[in-house]
């Protein structure tokens, strides 16, 4: 069965950057989009970034630009979403996704205080 494991979030100073990552299991993972989304206290999920199957189109929200990048490694069924310049704002759970499917990891909180 499909499984998504989110792993790299935790506590970082604004400015700060995380690294994230995400194992694929469970389907043929270079035939598929990924996304990271994320879900603030209180607020809906948003979509945060997404790479096609080969990593040739990439595409942010609108507060991401310039600061996250989203990669992949097919080969270890892996994708990343690079953060930078944290801000408070940016502190949430955040989950990446399998284009076409509704299912949803365990996610892994990203906290940005000071």
């Amino acid at each position: 069965q499909v499984q998504l494991v989110e792993s790299g979030g935790g506590l970082v100073q604004p400015g700060g950057s995380l690294r994230l990552s995400c194992a694929a299991s469970g389907f043929t993972f270079s035939s598929y989009g990924m996304s990271w989304y994320r879900q603030a206290p209180g607020k809906e999920r948003e979509l945060v970034a997404a790479i096609s199957s080969t990593g040739a189109v990439r595409s942010y929200g609108d507060s991401m630009k310039g600061r996250f990048t989203i990669s992949r490694d097919n080969a270890k069924n892996t994708v990343y979403l690079q953060m930078n310049s944290l801000k408070f704002e940016d502190t949430a759970v955040y989950y990446c996704k399998r284009a076409g499917l509704s299912y949803w990891g365990q996610g892994t909180q990203v906290t940005v205080s000071s």
